[in-house]
């Protein structure tokens, strides 16, 4: 069993991360960490399973984030920290050889991502398994969507992404000092838009098809979330089939989250709880399949599936750091051909 240290004391660390890692075969929380005394010590006392070491910064005089990093017995650490502020850690962590498991987004930009991926795999072999979170690769309705994908078959014809809601000033994600203020691009397109990228990619990807170009329009409906908390979008794969991707943080009267994938042998739309297949039965008639699934944020089965890598000593290839540099790259390019008028954008991934 690895002995993992959980570092960053925001809503999502508490309410998932801890759960889930108190809930793994293969993990065992022994320590966690945050920039303050209090907000560390409120993690720790949210364990249920475990009475975790406490680690912070602030006041001075306590045990830092090294004195964790320099414990022989830490296996792994998962860092649920500011989009900022995680890069930095991330190296530190794995120069320290430990694994980790870090939040998504895998940085600010691709440029970011892509520097990254390029110092760890500088690192020397042997060296420790770092992988990014992607809890929507795990939940269970959107595997059993993919699976039914690749059962259809056929060439894709089209497919559309399509998220609304609308961030209330009493949102708890929201109300972090970070996101109010973001210092990154896309402010919640950035920080949850990797999310339905990574579900509609998944989608694609059971039938080998990936995005590679696309062009959009941006807007900013709130103004409490900037820079845009709206963009809808045309884009195409690498065979030509065209599709939408409309991501919006600012609309108040239309809500839902859909991925739908149509092919010339039937189709497939997936909800976070539903899974619908239409295609031709024997009799040359349509049929509608539906399958109903409660709620799962994926978050537990990610955890799970990173402690039995640590264990095997294998990188779960869902969790790899270039999967996660592909989702960033698809909602930049977003971002910026929104910015500039619905440039077209190719992508390299």
């Amino acid at each position: 069993m690895a002995r993992i240290a959980l570092l960053g004391a925001g809503i999502f660390a508490k309410e998932e991360h801890l759960p889930a890692i108190e809930a793994s075969e293969d993990l065992q929380l022994v320590a966690v960490y945050s920039r303050s005394q209090k907000s560390a010590e409120s993690l720790a006392a949210a364990a249920t399973k475990s009475k975790p070491d406490v680690y912070y910064d602030s006041p001075a005089g306590g045990r830092t984030l090294d004195d964790l990093l320099a414990r022989s017995d830490v296996d792994a650490v998962a860092v649920c920290l500011p989009i900022l502020n995680q890069p930095a850690v991330v190296r530190k962590a794995l120069a320290a050889g430990k694994h980790v498991l870090s939040e998504k987004p895998i940085a600010a930009d691709v440029a970011g991502a892509k520097a990254l991926i390029a110092d760890y795999q500088k690192l020397k072999a042997p060296g420790p398994i770092w992988s990014v979170a992607e809890n929507f690769r795990f939940t269970h309705s959107l595997r059993v969507a993919a699976e039914r994908v690749r059962a259809v078959g056929g060439k894709v014809v089209t497919f559309h992404l399509k998220m609304y809601k609308l961030v209330a000033p009493d949102d708890k994600y929201f109300n972090t000092e970070w996101r109010k203020v973001p210092q990154y691009q896309g402010g919640f397109l950035l920080d949850g838009g990797v999310h339905f990228v990574a579900a509609l990619r998944l989608l694609l990807g059971a039938l080998d098809e990936h995005v590679q170009r696309l062009a959009g329009f941006s807007n900013l409906l709130v103004e409490a979330l900037p820079p845009v908390d709206t963009v809808h979008a045309v884009a195409a794969t690498q065979t030509g089939a065209a599709g939408t991707v409309c991501i919006s943080f600012g609309t108040e009267f239309k809500s839902g989250l859909e991925v739908e994938i149509v092919t010339t042998n039937g189709a497939v739309v997936w909800t976070q709880t539903e899974v619908t297949v239409v295609r031709k039965g024997k009799d040359g008639a349509k049929t509608v399949e539906k399958e109903n699934f409660e709620y799962d944020s994926g978050v537990t089965p990610e955890f799970a599936a990173f402690g039995k890598s640590l264990k095997a000593g294998v990188a779960n290839p869902l969790l790899s750091p270039e999967e996660a540099l592909k989702d960033i790259e698809i909602v930049q390019g977003l971002l910026e051909s929104g910015e500039a008028g619905a440039q077209l954008k190719t992508l390299t991934g």
